[in-house]
């Protein structure tokens, strides 16, 4: 497990799942949304975001968190590992709601409020979103190893199982 993919609705707790990974792996970790947002609430273009995508795949072990299902075909064909968050849409929306106000990583700015519109795209997910992205799963690679989580707890579960590991490459 080298090139490990995190997707998943909004609030899912992916951003937490990564950190928690990076830090019992060392692999270097990768936020899509940094990637796409400015600290201003702005986003780069699709092309510079796909540059930056493509140096992050280009290199030999990391962690990328974020769904993005228009580049996700790419991301499926550079990793080893998917790890798929799939808790019920009340869980989405409470961890949504939970971050608010709070520095976060995997953002380049404090959100002050629950956007209503971003409720209503976390109250769609599972509608208009789970199944393109079930579909894409669905078609990874043969060598790429899927984890489905229903639940929170079945994340947490599976990354303490986990071996120690490494903190990076040998000295």
């Amino acid at each position: 497990m080298q090139k490990v993919l995190i997707v998943g609705s909004p609030g899912a707790g992916k951003s937490v799942l990564a950190r928690r990974l990076h830090a019992a792996t060392g692999l270097p970790l990768h936020y899509l949304d940094c990637l796409w947002h400015r600290p201003d609430g702005g986003h780069v273009t699709a092309a510079d975001f796909d540059r930056a995508l493509a140096q992050v795949l280009a290199q030999q072990r990391w962690i990328v968190d974020g769904n993005y299902l228009r580049t996700l075909p790419v991301r499926l064909a550079a990793c080893d590992t998917v790890l798929w968050l799939d808790p019920p849409v009340e869980v989405c929306l409470a961890g949504a709601a939970a971050r608010i106000g709070r520095p976060r990583p995997d953002l380049p700015w404090v959100e002050q409020a629950l956007d209503p519109e971003f409720a209503q795209y976390i109250r769609d997910f599972p509608a208009q979103q789970r199944p393109q992205l079930a579909a894409l799963l669905a078609q990874r690679p043969a060598q790429v190893t899927l984890h489905h989580f229903a639940a929170r707890a079945d994340a947490d579960r599976w990354l303490d199982a986990l071996p120690a590991a490494p903190k990076g490459p040998a000295l």
